[in-house]
């Protein structure tokens, strides 16, 4: 199946200001962000991309833009599913007041009973189950159109690509804040028929190895580890693998 490039999106106004901005409208990306998110699209350029898909947030939106002004022939698409968590009545508030709250231990050390305040309030279950449903969905629209090797984007956010990566891992969303990802960071996972592999977490440096292998004639000698072809596709390579090429 093909190899998903999680974005966080670039540094925003809210995260300058400390202020938990979810589904608020009119939160852009501030001089850093802009900044990072042309780095990002530099970055990226050794990738060959199928496709990118963003979140419908300004700031998502914002930080994939270089990235297709370099690249108008990409497919961009929409999706909702990976939208930032509702935060209900925590939302625009700021994040030091938010520590106040008897909720916010609930968030660092049992996340996955958390459900935020609020008619529109979502769980974090909630929102790892959704975001992880739109992954698997768009890996198997990818797949079916560029094949499994594929390489697409998806910019998104903090608490979503940290679901997203837990899921990856195995672990209990009530892990999940040990996982960090910076703004415009890059966190990769290639999923096969039997586990996904997590590639990179919140890098910010070099991609070249997210480029796709070269073909499995000219690689199949050196993979003794058994990570290229046939029925050890899928399985990990014994003492660790070769790196990029």
């Amino acid at each position: 199946m093909p190899t998903v490039i999680l974005v966080r999106h670039g540094r925003s106004t809210a995260n300058a200001d400390g202020v938990l901005a979810g589904w608020s409208q009119g939160v852009a990306l501030d001089d850093s962000g802009r900044a990072q998110a042309t780095e990002l699209a530099a970055r990226l350029a050794v990738v060959p991309l199928a496709a990118v898909v963003t979140s419908p947030l300004q700031r998502c939106r914002e930080t994939v833009q270089p990235m297709l002004d370099t690249r108008p022939e990409l497919p961009v698409h929409t999706e909702d599913r990976i939208g930032e968590c509702r935060y209900g009545d925590w939302t625009g508030r700021k994040l030091s007041e938010l520590a106040e709250e008897p909720l916010w231990a609930t968030v660092q050390r049992h996340p996955s009973a958390a459900v935020f305040p609020g008619p529109d309030g979502e769980s974090l279950r909630s929102m790892q189950a959704r975001a992880v449903d739109a992954v698997r969905d768009w890996n198997a629209r990818i797949e079916e159109s560029h094949g499994p090797d594929a390489v697409y984007a998806i910019c998104s956010h903090g608490d979503i690509i940290k679901a997203i990566a837990a899921d990856a891992l195995g672990m209990h969303l009530d892990l999940f804040q040990r996982i960090a990802v910076d703004p415009c960071s890059v966190t990769a996972i290639r999923y096969t028929a039997y586990r996904p592999f997590l590639l990179r977490l919140g890098d910010t440096g070099d991609l070249t190895g997210l480029a796709p292998a070269p073909s499995a004639a000219a690689t199949e000698a050196s993979e003794v580890g058994g990570n290229a072809t046939g029925d050890t596709a899928g399985d990990a390579v014994v003492g660790g693998g070769t790196g990029a090429p």
